[in-house]
């Protein structure tokens, strides 16, 4: 191919992929776009918020919508994916960025890895994230009624799991609780039962062992393990020719919230695998904050 088709085929793939989806359950009206009318946005960076006797010191950065009133705003959490053992948080500022500009206080943040740290470690920190989120709720004018999640592969996995777990007590135990509470998830990518890999590496080394060898990590690991009624509201979306985390995990945890009437919408990147579904997220991103916002307005 000539080098100027091929720019042209690359210029164009984002618009051909766009036509590309299929939003199950989605609301009648499409959702708004996020673009002029969007607000300017306070970044404040590399903020702590683990204790000073916490096993490692991690930080975050919040994204304070310029909004100029006296009212509470939503916030979300935000959490970075790689497997639980790499990447780091900047891989989100674009979405943190979104929430932002969509008027969400949106702090983003860093975990510990695997495998120097195993399961809950990483389930642990997201929950002193949201007691230090609380912490700063009248600095920062949050609405602790209004608190969303939002992450990508291990990342959703890890914030979908922390919005199931504040009724799971032995996930709450002991830095779990209330404060954990979500209204809603928008979940990209997301491994949601994690019996349903073949003691791959990159789970093995998070959990501590194969399926046969420790059954109970898998077991509390996975969110679709861990589903009751008072589950948050879910927006997944997850590319058809995802290989790392194969489209069933999507599809039946989707299935699995509405069997137990919990809103859920299903958003499939056709056409697109695990990295391309990310890259590629536009469409679905717009969407997602879309369903964030009509479940805190609710």
């Amino acid at each position: 191919m000539p080098p100027y088709r091929r720019l042209i085929a690359l210029l164009c793939l984002p618009l051909l992929l766009a036509g590309c989806s299929r939003h199950l359950n989605a609301p009648s009206e499409p959702p708004p776009g996020l673009g002029s009318a969007s607000q300017q946005v306070t970044r404040l960076e590399g903020l702590t918020y683990t204790p000073d006797d916490w096993p490692e010191t991690l930080r975050a950065d919040v994204y304070l919508p310029d909004d100029h009133g006296n009212g509470l705003r939503p916030a979300a959490l935000v959490v970075h994916g790689g497997g639980w053992q790499r990447r780091d948080r900047s891989d989100m500022d674009g979405i943190a960025l979104r929430l932002a500009q969509a008027g969400f206080v949106a702090i983003n943040v860093e975990h510990r890895f695997a495998p120097a740290y195993q399961f809950p470690a990483q389930l642990h920190d997201l929950q002193i994230a949201m007691r230090w989120l609380h912490q700063h709720a009248d600095e920062w004018r949050i609405d602790t009624r209004r608190l969303v999640g939002a992450g990508f592969s291990s990342g959703a996995h890890l914030v979908g799991l922390l919005g199931l777990s504040a009724d799971r007590p032995e996930l709450a135990t002991p830095y779990g609780g209330e404060h954990t509470r979500l209204q809603a998830v928008l979940a990209g990518g997301m491994p949601t039962d994690l019996f349903k890999f073949n003691d791959g590496r990159l789970v093995v080394q998070f959990l501590g062992g194969t399926r046969a060898e420790v059954p109970e990590q898998y077991r509390l690991a996975s969110p679709a393990r861990q589903l009751g009624d008072s589950a948050p509201a879910f927006f997944l979306f997850h590319g058809t020719q995802d290989r790392l985390v194969p489209v069933d995990h999507a599809k039946d945890f989707h299935q699995a919230l509405l069997d137990r009437g919990i809103h859920s919408e299903l958003y499939l990147q056709r056409l697109r695998g695990h990295l391309t579904s990310f890259v590629t997220r536009g469409g679905a991103i717009d969407a997602g904050i879309d369903f964030l916002s009509r479940r805190v307005d609710d």
